[in-house]
């Protein structure tokens, strides 16, 4: 617990250096790509594709999500 403690001010302090993030396979690179490209246009895509009554009854099942007591 304490050896925790130590590290979290030493690491908040700046006492330590920064650890270097971890490299990216390949695969991991691609999917990042590929998530760029597709993502922005994702939601608008699909709501050009929806009517306007499967719009309402996603924003009335939403509501209710919103607002039930859980």
């Amino acid at each position: 617990m304490n050896q925790l403690a130590k590290y979290l001010v030493d690491k908040s302090t700046g006492q330590l250096p920064d650890e270097p993030e971890p490299e990216l396979t390949d695969i991991q690179k691609a999917a990042s790509a590929m998530g760029k490209i597709g993502g922005p246009k994702g939601g608008r895509a699909r709501a050009a594709k929806l009517t306007a009554k499967q719009r309402s009854e996603i924003a009335k099942k939403a509501a209710q999500a919103r607002w039930s007591d859980k």
